[in-house]
Protein backbone atom coordinates (compact mmCIF):
# COMPACT_ATOMS: atom_id res chain seq x y z
CA UNK A 1 0.00 0.00 0.00
CA UNK A 2 1.00 3.28 -0.77
CA UNK A 3 0.69 6.20 1.49
CA UNK A 4 0.11 10.08 1.25
CA UNK A 5 3.18 12.04 2.03
CA UNK A 6 4.31 15.55 3.05
CA UNK A 7 7.59 17.25 3.80
CA UNK A 8 9.34 17.18 7.40
CA UNK A 9 10.21 20.31 7.44
CA UNK A 10 9.99 23.79 5.41
CA UNK A 11 12.19 24.61 2.46
CA UNK A 12 13.10 28.21 0.75
CA UNK A 13 14.45 29.66 -2.44
CA UNK A 14 14.08 32.42 -4.31
CA UNK A 15 14.42 33.72 -8.23
CA UNK A 16 13.65 35.16 -11.48
CA UNK A 17 10.55 34.20 -12.93
CA UNK A 18 11.00 33.12 -16.23
CA UNK A 19 8.09 35.18 -18.10
CA UNK A 20 7.64 37.40 -15.82
CA UNK A 21 10.97 38.58 -15.07
CA UNK A 22 10.34 39.87 -11.35
CA UNK A 23 12.14 38.17 -8.10
CA UNK A 24 9.98 35.91 -6.39
CA UNK A 25 10.75 33.85 -3.08
CA UNK A 26 9.49 30.49 -3.01
CA UNK A 27 8.65 28.27 0.57
CA UNK A 28 7.26 24.85 1.02
CA UNK A 29 5.53 23.60 3.87
CA UNK A 30 4.01 20.46 5.61
CA UNK A 31 0.30 19.64 4.47
CA UNK A 32 -2.11 17.58 6.34
CA UNK A 33 -3.89 14.70 4.55
CA UNK A 34 -5.72 15.31 1.89
CA UNK A 35 -4.88 18.52 1.37
CA UNK A 36 -2.88 17.84 -1.97
CA UNK A 37 -0.70 20.61 -3.42
CA UNK A 38 -1.85 24.18 -2.85
CA UNK A 39 -0.47 27.46 -3.55
CA UNK A 40 -0.28 30.42 -1.50
CA UNK A 41 0.05 33.75 -2.90
CA UNK A 42 1.36 35.66 0.22
CA UNK A 43 1.36 38.57 -1.10
CA UNK A 44 -2.24 38.43 -2.00
CA UNK A 45 -3.53 36.02 0.93
CA UNK A 46 -5.16 33.77 -1.42
CA UNK A 47 -4.76 30.05 -1.51
CA UNK A 48 -4.83 28.12 -5.43
CA UNK A 49 -5.22 24.68 -5.56
CA UNK A 50 -3.24 22.83 -8.07
CA UNK A 51 -6.23 21.29 -9.74
CA UNK A 52 -7.18 20.81 -13.49
CA UNK A 53 -10.12 23.20 -12.90
CA UNK A 54 -8.43 26.30 -11.99
CA UNK A 55 -5.37 25.88 -15.11
CA UNK A 56 -5.41 28.31 -17.42
CA UNK A 57 -3.18 30.36 -20.11
CA UNK A 58 -1.44 27.40 -21.54
CA UNK A 59 0.64 28.58 -23.76
CA UNK A 60 4.13 28.50 -23.27
CA UNK A 61 3.68 27.46 -19.30
CA UNK A 62 0.98 26.11 -16.88
CA UNK A 63 -0.71 28.72 -14.80
CA UNK A 64 -3.29 28.60 -12.10
CA UNK A 65 -5.85 31.18 -11.61
CA UNK A 66 -8.30 31.43 -8.65
CA UNK A 67 -10.34 34.67 -7.30
CA UNK A 68 -7.96 36.88 -9.49
CA UNK A 69 -4.82 35.67 -8.17
CA UNK A 70 -2.31 33.68 -10.63
CA UNK A 71 -0.01 31.13 -10.14
CA UNK A 72 2.48 31.08 -13.40
CA UNK A 73 5.18 28.16 -14.53
CA UNK A 74 3.67 25.68 -12.01
CA UNK A 75 5.16 22.39 -14.46
CA UNK A 76 8.57 22.02 -13.10
CA UNK A 77 7.95 22.54 -9.12
CA UNK A 78 4.51 20.47 -9.75
CA UNK A 79 6.52 17.78 -11.74
CA UNK A 80 9.40 17.98 -8.66
CA UNK A 81 6.50 17.46 -6.47
CA UNK A 82 4.55 14.67 -8.29
CA UNK A 83 8.03 12.69 -9.02
CA UNK A 84 9.32 12.26 -5.15
CA UNK A 85 5.98 11.00 -4.02
CA UNK A 86 4.92 14.18 -2.32
CA UNK A 87 1.06 14.28 -2.39
CA UNK A 88 0.34 16.97 0.44
CA UNK A 89 2.11 20.54 0.38
CA UNK A 90 1.67 24.64 0.86
CA UNK A 91 3.61 26.66 -1.51
CA UNK A 92 4.51 29.73 -0.94
CA UNK A 93 4.81 32.53 -3.01
CA UNK A 94 5.30 36.40 -2.93
CA UNK A 95 4.39 37.26 -6.53
CA UNK A 96 2.70 35.30 -9.28
CA UNK A 97 5.66 32.96 -10.95
CA UNK A 98 7.11 30.34 -9.47
CA UNK A 99 11.10 31.06 -10.25
CA UNK A 100 12.46 29.44 -12.81
CA UNK A 101 15.73 28.67 -10.99
CA UNK A 102 18.13 26.37 -13.73
CA UNK A 103 15.17 25.84 -16.06
CA UNK A 104 14.50 22.01 -14.90
CA UNK A 105 13.04 20.52 -11.96
CA UNK A 106 16.10 18.91 -10.53
CA UNK A 107 16.56 22.18 -8.11
CA UNK A 108 12.89 21.47 -6.47
CA UNK A 109 13.84 17.77 -5.89
CA UNK A 110 16.61 18.64 -4.22
CA UNK A 111 14.86 21.26 -2.10
CA UNK A 112 12.20 18.48 -0.84
CA UNK A 113 15.56 15.83 -0.49
CA UNK A 114 16.77 18.60 2.06
CA UNK A 115 13.37 18.95 3.56
CA UNK A 116 12.69 15.31 3.85
CA UNK A 117 9.85 13.12 3.24
CA UNK A 118 7.08 12.10 6.22
CA UNK A 119 4.74 8.77 5.41
CA UNK A 120 1.57 10.16 7.12
CA UNK A 121 -0.33 6.61 7.30
CA UNK A 122 -3.38 7.63 5.02
CA UNK A 123 -4.05 5.41 2.20
CA UNK A 124 -3.50 7.15 -1.33
CA UNK A 125 -5.48 5.53 -4.60
CA UNK A 126 -4.23 5.82 -7.89
CA UNK A 127 -6.53 6.15 -10.93
CA UNK A 128 -6.72 3.41 -12.95
CA UNK A 129 -6.88 4.25 -17.13
CA UNK A 130 -9.76 1.70 -18.05
CA UNK A 131 -10.44 2.98 -21.87
CA UNK A 132 -8.13 5.28 -24.50
CA UNK A 133 -8.81 8.88 -24.22
CA UNK A 134 -7.39 10.46 -26.85
CA UNK A 135 -7.46 14.86 -27.70
CA UNK A 136 -5.68 16.93 -30.39
CA UNK A 137 -5.52 16.43 -34.38
CA UNK A 138 -3.49 14.25 -36.64
CA UNK A 139 -0.60 16.74 -36.13
CA UNK A 140 -0.35 17.13 -32.25
CA UNK A 141 -2.46 14.64 -29.99
CA UNK A 142 -2.00 12.88 -26.60
CA UNK A 143 -3.48 9.61 -25.42
CA UNK A 144 -4.33 7.83 -22.30
CA UNK A 145 -4.50 3.76 -22.54
CA UNK A 146 -4.48 1.32 -20.07
CA UNK A 147 -1.64 0.28 -18.28
CA UNK A 148 -0.29 -1.13 -15.10
CA UNK A 149 2.14 1.54 -14.32
CA UNK A 150 2.85 5.37 -15.56
CA UNK A 151 4.49 4.95 -18.51
CA UNK A 152 5.51 7.46 -21.52
CA UNK A 153 5.92 7.73 -25.00
CA UNK A 154 6.90 10.62 -26.26
CA UNK A 155 7.84 12.13 -29.81
CA UNK A 156 8.79 15.86 -30.66
CA UNK A 157 10.05 17.31 -33.90
CA UNK A 158 11.50 20.53 -34.54
CA UNK A 159 13.19 22.15 -37.85
CA UNK A 160 16.32 22.85 -36.46
CA UNK A 161 18.69 20.33 -36.74
CA UNK A 162 19.97 20.95 -32.83
CA UNK A 163 16.69 18.98 -32.09
CA UNK A 164 15.49 17.31 -34.91
CA UNK A 165 12.98 14.17 -33.94
CA UNK A 166 13.21 12.65 -30.31
CA UNK A 167 11.79 10.09 -28.77
CA UNK A 168 11.22 8.92 -25.28
CA UNK A 169 9.90 6.10 -24.11
CA UNK A 170 10.15 4.73 -20.76
CA UNK A 171 8.47 3.80 -17.40
CA UNK A 172 8.20 6.85 -14.70
CA UNK A 173 9.77 5.59 -10.58
CA UNK A 174 10.12 8.06 -8.59
CA UNK A 175 14.15 7.15 -8.00
CA UNK A 176 14.49 7.80 -11.63
CA UNK A 177 12.44 11.08 -12.25
CA UNK A 178 14.63 12.10 -10.13
CA UNK A 179 17.89 11.13 -12.17
CA UNK A 180 16.46 11.24 -15.93
CA UNK A 181 13.65 13.28 -16.07
CA UNK A 182 14.26 16.19 -13.74
CA UNK A 183 17.63 17.79 -14.46
CA UNK A 184 16.33 18.35 -18.30
CA UNK A 185 15.91 22.02 -18.87
CA UNK A 186 13.65 23.99 -20.22
CA UNK A 187 14.27 25.63 -24.03
CA UNK A 188 13.08 28.52 -26.99
CA UNK A 189 14.43 29.36 -30.34
CA UNK A 190 16.63 32.52 -30.22
CA UNK A 191 14.31 33.73 -33.38
CA UNK A 192 11.22 33.60 -30.65
CA UNK A 193 12.37 35.92 -28.49
CA UNK A 194 11.38 39.11 -29.79
CA UNK A 195 8.07 37.88 -30.49
CA UNK A 196 7.66 36.39 -27.20
CA UNK A 197 8.96 39.39 -24.73
CA UNK A 198 6.45 41.72 -26.86
CA UNK A 199 3.66 39.44 -25.57
CA UNK A 200 5.00 39.74 -22.13
CA UNK A 201 6.66 36.71 -21.65
CA UNK A 202 10.01 34.97 -21.68
CA UNK A 203 11.07 38.47 -19.80
CA UNK A 204 13.75 36.55 -17.29
CA UNK A 205 15.07 33.84 -20.01
CA UNK A 206 18.57 33.65 -19.86
CA UNK A 207 21.51 31.14 -20.91
CA UNK A 208 21.46 30.45 -17.38
CA UNK A 209 17.92 29.22 -17.36
CA UNK A 210 17.08 27.86 -20.41
CA UNK A 211 18.81 26.00 -23.66
CA UNK A 212 18.61 28.43 -26.48
CA UNK A 213 18.29 27.09 -30.12
CA UNK A 214 19.88 29.26 -32.78
CA UNK A 215 19.35 27.66 -36.37
CA UNK A 216 21.64 24.43 -35.73
CA UNK A 217 23.66 25.65 -32.59
CA UNK A 218 23.00 25.16 -29.00
CA UNK A 219 24.29 28.33 -27.62
CA UNK A 220 24.00 27.87 -23.92
CA UNK A 221 26.49 24.88 -23.51
CA UNK A 222 26.38 21.25 -23.27
CA UNK A 223 23.60 19.69 -23.10
CA UNK A 224 22.83 16.96 -20.05
CA UNK A 225 21.43 14.57 -22.29
CA UNK A 226 21.55 14.05 -26.27
CA UNK A 227 17.84 14.10 -25.71
CA UNK A 228 17.28 16.83 -23.46
CA UNK A 229 14.46 18.67 -25.33
CA UNK A 230 12.33 15.74 -25.37
CA UNK A 231 13.30 14.85 -21.42
CA UNK A 232 11.78 18.22 -20.98
CA UNK A 233 8.79 17.70 -22.59
CA UNK A 234 8.38 14.16 -20.65
CA UNK A 235 9.12 16.91 -17.24
CA UNK A 236 6.30 19.47 -18.60
CA UNK A 237 3.90 16.39 -18.75
CA UNK A 238 4.34 14.32 -15.57
CA UNK A 239 3.72 18.40 -13.60
CA UNK A 240 0.75 18.85 -15.82
CA UNK A 241 -0.70 15.36 -15.02
CA UNK A 242 0.13 16.23 -11.34
CA UNK A 243 -3.20 17.92 -11.18
CA UNK A 244 -4.96 14.94 -11.62
CA UNK A 245 -4.13 15.02 -8.01
CA UNK A 246 -4.15 11.57 -8.15
CA UNK A 247 -0.95 9.10 -9.04
CA UNK A 248 -1.73 7.63 -12.50
CA UNK A 249 -1.50 4.24 -14.16
CA UNK A 250 -1.62 4.56 -17.83
CA UNK A 251 0.25 4.32 -20.91
CA UNK A 252 1.00 8.16 -22.19
CA UNK A 253 1.09 8.39 -25.90
CA UNK A 254 2.42 12.17 -27.04
CA UNK A 255 3.29 13.58 -30.62
CA UNK A 256 4.07 16.85 -31.05
CA UNK A 257 1.83 17.70 -27.55
CA UNK A 258 2.47 20.77 -25.20
CA UNK A 259 0.79 22.24 -22.26
CA UNK A 260 -2.43 22.89 -23.67
CA UNK A 261 -2.85 19.05 -24.65
CA UNK A 262 -1.87 17.78 -21.86
CA UNK A 263 -3.88 19.71 -19.77
CA UNK A 264 -6.78 18.77 -21.77
CA UNK A 265 -6.32 15.28 -21.47
CA UNK A 266 -6.41 15.80 -17.86
CA UNK A 267 -9.95 17.45 -18.47
CA UNK A 268 -11.16 14.92 -20.95
CA UNK A 269 -10.10 12.24 -18.41
CA UNK A 270 -11.80 13.36 -15.46
CA UNK A 271 -15.10 14.65 -17.50
CA UNK A 272 -15.11 10.55 -18.46
CA UNK A 273 -15.48 8.79 -14.91
CA UNK A 274 -16.48 5.44 -16.85
CA UNK A 275 -12.74 5.68 -18.37
CA UNK A 276 -10.88 5.57 -14.98
CA UNK A 277 -11.23 4.08 -12.16
CA UNK A 278 -9.53 3.94 -8.56
CA UNK A 279 -7.36 1.20 -7.08
CA UNK A 280 -4.58 0.57 -4.22
CA UNK A 281 -1.27 1.09 -5.96
CA UNK A 282 1.61 -1.84 -6.22
CA UNK A 283 4.93 -1.01 -7.13
CA UNK A 284 6.02 -0.43 -10.90
CA UNK A 285 8.94 -1.13 -13.01
CA UNK A 286 12.30 0.83 -13.15
CA UNK A 287 13.25 3.03 -15.91
CA UNK A 288 16.00 2.03 -18.67
CA UNK A 289 17.28 5.18 -19.60
CA UNK A 290 20.85 6.98 -18.53
CA UNK A 291 20.68 8.75 -15.47
CA UNK A 292 21.59 12.31 -15.04
CA UNK A 293 25.11 12.43 -12.67
CA UNK A 294 25.27 15.70 -12.14
CA UNK A 295 27.93 16.06 -14.46
CA UNK A 296 27.61 17.59 -18.09
CA UNK A 297 27.67 14.93 -20.43
CA UNK A 298 29.26 14.75 -23.37
CA UNK A 299 28.55 13.01 -26.94
CA UNK A 300 32.63 11.52 -26.19
CA UNK A 301 31.45 10.58 -23.08
CA UNK A 302 28.17 8.91 -24.29
CA UNK A 303 29.92 6.99 -27.24
CA UNK A 304 32.55 5.29 -24.20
Amino acid sequence: MAWQSTILRTASASGVGIHGGEQVALRLRPAPPGTGVVFVRTDLGIAIPARAENARDLAYATTLRLRGAEARTVEHLLAAVSGTGVTNLFVDLSGAEVPILDGSALPFVEMVRRAGVEEQRVSLPEMRVRRVVRVGDDERWIELRPGDDLAVDYQVSYDSPAVGRQRFTGAITPQLFASAIAPARTFGFLEEVAALRERGLGLGGSLENCIVVDQGRVLSGALRFPDEFVRHKVLDLIGDLALLEYPLRAHVVAHKAGHALHVAAVSELLANPEAWELVEPDRIAPLSVRPYTGEVETEAALAG
